[in-house]
């Protein structure tokens, strides 16, 4: 296993960024490590290209900033550009909400870990044939805990990931039912936190967190 698959399942929490300028992205991912979390995920935004760069900086500063305490990639990987983009920034491993063989084979040639985002059972052994190390079932809030266990009986040697409407209060279901990880995005990003400079009640939160998927 990568170091990037010791760190999930050992911390078993991907903090997902979506839509901060790079340096929002930089002080929330010190909030994260100071509560336990070591995966950061900036994502793309696809509805606007001209953010990419700065995608692509808040990579490299986190990975810059937090070396040998952070593992950072990228989120919502869609291209081969944006795939590269993540490379040349430091990014060590892709998420994406999809599943796409060529683009997980690519990910994984580079010697990136490749999380593909998948609802169903074939698109999740579609994932896992092309090279993913984790799968991540896709919107997991929606889905609910019973369905992750459904989708585990015959797959269990498939390590998957809940994302999309997790937080502390309902993570721990999703890692009884079978799950090695969990993404939270929103739970974790609370405007109104990060306006007031309140990096210490994102830290919390990040533990709070941690501990619910650690018990």
């Amino acid at each position: 296993m990568s170091d990037i698959d010791n760190t999930l399942l050992e911390t078993k929490v991907v903090a997902i960024v979506r839509g901060f300028a790079p340096d929002i992205c930089l002080r929330l991912a010190d909030s994260y490590r100071q509560g336990g979390i070591r995966l950061v995920e900036v994502t793309f935004n696809q509805k606007a290209p001209e953010t990419w760069k700065d995608t692509a900086s808040a990579i490299k500063a986190i990975r810059t900033e937090f070396a040998g305490q952070m593992r950072v990639g990228a989120g919502t990987v869609l291209t081969d550009e944006q795939l590269s983009i993540c490379e040349d920034a430091g990014g060590e491993y892709i998420v994406t909400p999809n599943v796409k063989p060529a683009l997980i084979r690519s990910a994984v040639e580079r010697g990136l870990v490749a999380m593909p985002g998948a609802l169903t059972p074939s698109e999740a052994v579609d994932a896992w044939e092309a090279g993913a190390r984790f799968v991540k079932l896709f919107p997991a809030g929606a889905l609910g805990p019973g369905y992750v266990k459904a989708v585990r009986a015959p797959l269990s040697h498939i390590p998957f990931l809940a994302v999309g409407g997790v937080s502390a209060s309902n993570a721990a279901d999703f890692m009884r039912a079978g799950c090695v990880g969990v993404g939270v995005g929103g739970n974790l990003t609370n405007k109104e936190w990060i306006e007031a400079g309140a990096w210490d009640r994102i830290a919390a939160a990040a533990r709070e967190l941690v501990e619910s998927v650690n018990f």
